[in-house]
């Protein structure tokens, strides 16, 4: 999605004063606002979270399908299982 569509809305939170100063420590080592460091970092979180269940969705689709590993079966099931 180009970022100039995205529709962007405001968001407040509450942190300790001590957080606060670090932060800002933090975002001015990265040319970022505060605003811009948590963004970034939520953003981040969330595209993390999606990646991970698609992945988590195709390998478990990749193992429902199984694999094929070689070789031929010589005996049906039941012979193997014959006593």
């Amino acid at each position: 999605m180009n970022p100039s569509n995205r529709k962007k809305q405001n968001l407040t939170i509450t942190l300790e004063r001590t957080t606060i100063q670090k932060a800002k420590l933090l975002a001015a080592r990265r040319s970022m606002s505060i605003s811009g460091l948590v963004a970034h970092q939520i953003e981040a979180l969330v595209e993390e979270e999606e990646e991970y269940r698609r992945a988590a969705r195709e390998a478990i689709a990749l193992l429902e399908e199984g694999f094929h590993l070689g070789g031929k079966l010589r005996v049906t099931r039941d012979q193997l299982h014959d006593r």
